[in-house]
Order: C-alpha cells, then sequence, then structure tokens
C-alpha cells in the first residue's frame, strides 16, 4: 500500500485542484479546471504501468471518493446562484470520472505488451472521451432534466453556433467539443512526463 501513496496523493491534488478551478472561467468555453483534470489519465497510466492493474483501480478508487467529498463539500457553499455544485454536476462529474477512469485502465492493461506510448495514448483518448459525453450530457443535456427537475439549466441548452463558427447546437455542446479538445491535446503532451516518471520510478517497465 505504501508504494501507491504518491499516485493516491497525486489523484487526489488534482481532483481538488479541478474542482477549485472549473469555478474560474478561461475565456469563453473553457474553465482553469479542464487544464488539470485530464492529468487524472496520466497518473492512472502510470501507476497501471509500473505497478500494474490492481494498483491503477485503487489509485482511481482513491479519487473518486476524493471526488465526492469535494461535491459534497461544493453544494454546502452558496455562489451568486446557488450552490457551487448542484446535484446533476455531482453526479455526472462521478459518474463520468469512475467510469472513464476504470474503462482507460483496463485499455491500457490490454494494450501494455505493444509499443511504450500505444497504450497511454489510446486508453487516454478514449477514456477522455467517454469522459466528456457523460459528465456533459448528464449535467447539462435536457434528455437527464429529471435528476434534478427543479435546476433551472436552461442556459446550457441554448442555441448558438458551435464554437462560434459551426452549426447552431444548444451551448452545452459547445463547453463539451472545447473541453475535450483540451484534453485531446494535452493526451499527447503527457507522454513526455509519461515516459519520463515510467523511466524513473522503474527503469525496467519503460
Amino acid at each position: 500500500m505504501k508504494r501507491l501513496l504518491p499516485g493516491i496523493f497525486a489523484m487526489a491534488a488534482i481532483v481538488v485542484t479541478s474542482n477549485i478551478l472549473v469555478q474560474h472561467l478561461f475565456g469563453q468555453w473553457l474553465t482553469w479546471g479542464a487544464f488539470t483534470y485530464p492529468l487524472a489519465f496520466l497518473v492512472t497510466d502510470v501507476m497501471n504501468r509500473v505497478y500494474g492493474v490492481t494498483a491503477a483501480r485503487k489509485v482511481v478508487i482513491a479519487g473518486f471518493v476524493t471526488g465526492v467529498i469535494c461535491s459534497l463539500v461544493g453544494t454546502q457553499i452558496m455562489g451568486e446562484y446557488g450552490p457551487l455544485v448542484t446535484l446533476r454536476v455531482a453526479i455526472g462529474s462521478g459518474i463520468a470520472f469512475f467510469v472513464a477512469q476504470m474503462l482507460d485502465v483496463s485499455i491500457f492493461n490490454r494494450l501494455r505488451g505493444g509499443t511504450w506510448w500505444r497504450a497511454p495514448l489510446t486508453s487516454t483518448l478514449i477514456g477522455s472521451s467517454l469522459d466528456t459525453i457523460l459528465f456533459f450530457s448528464i449535467a447539462f443535456s435536457a434528455r437527464f432534466a429529471f435528476i434534478e427537475p427543479l435546476n433551472d439549466v436552461s442556459w446550457a441548452g441554448e442555441i448558438l453556433p458551435l464554437l462560434s463558427v459551426g452549426p447552431e447546437v444548444p451551448l452545452w455542446v459547445s463547453l463539451a467539443l472545447a473541453d475535450w479538445l483540451v484534453k485531446l491535446s494535452i493526451s499527447v503532451l503527457a507522454l513526455v512526463p509519461f515516459r519520463a516518471i515510467v523511466t524513473r520510478i522503474s527503469p525496467d517497465t519503460a
């Protein structure tokens, strides 16, 4: 268990930091949390490569528990328009994190015998994509309004050009696409620290 502590602490730090930064906008379509949250996949993949699939899943569970705690705290903090974290956002965040991270772990494990970059890149791209779809759909799509009927997220359904330049879609679709593009970019960039960290911790597995 002691060998997992760095991964657990890193995952917890990323989750806490992202929950704080998501409250602050970066431009029109993103929050600052969009740039820190994808690093959770880096932590998971490093743990998977060095210590194996079971260890990676334990780190994911630790991150999930941390996220739940953050959400519970957020529901008790009142902002200008109500709680900082609504029930839909909390549920969407929790489901998206857990399902996407566990999928990342499974895909990585299946591909671990190939070229060093194949497993982390493929698993992160697929996991990040699923994370984006689940979170934004559950949190903002009209189809999931039954989760929290009294929570008015009609603003997210406003019809606008996609990222201001594309076809007209609900606002939340533009937010999801911008978030997804950031995740894809960080997935590629994260290969550099992934290789460096794994080589340093366990040269034989790099």
